[in-house]
């Protein structure tokens, strides 16, 4: 039936929420967008004052450049039709689009992937390199990825023992670009005194401050990106967005709070940047579940996550010796996984309980465990192919020891974030 046979008042209502909707996404939109000003924040206050300039670059560079790339080609290989026939490559020509709204939309989770990984290899990588690999990761890793699970991809086949649950993108946007930054980081090596005898030495950032405003702005942009996945509103999708960012806030919290009461436990005194790492962590653990989960799930699934994130972090820098400058590959891939496979332990699809602890079985625990698995290897094997032929190309992945020593501010940009800073360090 079109919208025209419909009686007169049923078209208004219709047409209203068509543009609430639109209105709704584009709003959504605008609050992701400005993450990148809070990634920025986070990135630079957690790292050395002599890279800041270096950071800002990164974080303007992955919004302009993944803008034109995911609109040249990156949307249509998430969201064209598809090409391989099962549901594994999708593609619709160049500048492809579904309405401006979406492509809007979707672009701003394109430049949050990409810019995961710049907190990671922050302090010693080349700026040609990074800018390279933020076009991969917005034209062709993040939207093919992308296609599995949002545009009927093989994720939701009928094979599968479940259909595959990311609802705002645990998996999809944070894991893709945590697992990423592992690579990048493994391959980078880790910046100069990080390890001393084998041991990891904790290197401060030049601004707490900064960071926590920065995790402010992004526990704040989260609201629409978690909220505005739901991609409609009006009548039930008013209510389902409500309740996304709902549960969105109660994951932050708890996430906050694991952290602060286990570091506080653990070491004796509450931990700022563990905290802030903490609702990171809750917000990434509910981006997945926030359609299917209940309150209770949402603050459980947070709190898990703030501690999961603390243990993440010691893990791969005692452990695997590999130095993460932000804790991103924890708090985006650890946290992301976890917050995909939580949908199969205590997930529900309205009053229906879909996890294995709430009556629903195994089948949504398999279907979710196959979609980070598929997600993790996808990520890890295609950065790695894409940062090989990078290094070969441009002659190493990062700068020189004079130039880090030096900062990548001067260095890369020739400038300096603080002047009257740096000059007091030089006559000193």
């Amino acid at each position: 039936m079109s919208l025209l046979s419909l009686p007169l008042f049923v078209q208004d209502t219709a047409a209203i929420e068509g543009d609430m909707g639109m209105l709704w996404m584009l709003i959504a939109g605008i609050l992701v967008f400005f993450m990148q000003a809070g990634f920025f924040l986070v990135e630079s206050g957690m790292t050395d004052s002599k890279n800041a300039v270096n950071i800002a670059m990164k974080n303007f560079l992955d919004i302009a450049v993944g803008s034109l790339s995911f609109w040249f080609i990156g949307y249509s290989l998430m969201y064209g039709s598809d090409a391989s026939g099962g549901g594994f490559f999708h593609w619709g020509g160049f500048v492809f689009s579904q309405g401006a709204a979406d492509l809007f939309f979707q672009t701003v989770f394109a430049a949050t992937a990409a810019t995961i990984v710049s907190g990671a290899i922050a302090g010693r990588t080349k700026y040609t390199t990074y800018a390279i690999f933020s076009i991969m990761m917005t034209a062709i890793i993040y939207p093919i990825a992308g296609g599995w699970e949002w545009n009927g991809g093989w994720l939701n086949a009928e094979w599968m023992p479940a259909e595959f649950i990311d609802f705002a993108g645990s998996s999809i946007v944070h894991s893709v670009g945590g697992w990423a930054a592992l690579v990048a980081a493994w391959m980078v090596g880790p910046r100069i005194g990080k390890f001393l005898n084998g041991k990891p030495v904790e290197m401060h950032g030049h601004n707490q401050m900064y960071a926590t405003l920065g995790v402010f702005i992004l526990w704040l942009g989260w609201f629409g990106f978690n909220g505005g996945s739901q991609l409609a509103w009006g009548g039930d999708d008013a209510t389902a967005a409500s309740q996304v960012v709902l549960v969105t806030n109660l994951a932050a919290a708890a996430g906050a709070l694991g952290a602060l009461l286990f570091t506080w436990f653990k070491n004796g005194k509450p931990n700022l940047a563990m905290t802030l790492n903490g609702a990171l962590a809750g917000l990434v653990s509910i981006t997945a579940g926030c359609g299917n989960m209940s309150e209770g799930g949402s603050v459980l699934a947070g709190l898990l996550g703030g501690i999961l994130v603390v243990l993440s972090i010691g893990f791969i820098e005692k452990k695997m010796k590999i130095d993460d400058a932000v804790g991103a590959i924890s708090v985006h891939g650890v946290a992301g996984a976890w917050g995909t496979l939580v949908i199969g332990l205590w997930g529900i699809d309205g009053d229906t309980g879909i996890g294995l602890f709430n009556g629903g079985g195994t089948a949504q625990l398999a279907a979710q465990a196959i979609g980070v698995l598929a997600y993790a290897v996808w990520a890890i094997i295609v950065s790695y192919i894409f940062l090989f032929i990078i290094k070969k190309c441009c002659n190493g992945l990062r700068v020189t020891e004079e130039e880090e020593i030096a900062g990548l501010d001067i260095s890369e940009h020739g400038a300096i974030a603080y002047p009257g800073k740096r000059q007091r360090e030089i006559e000193d």
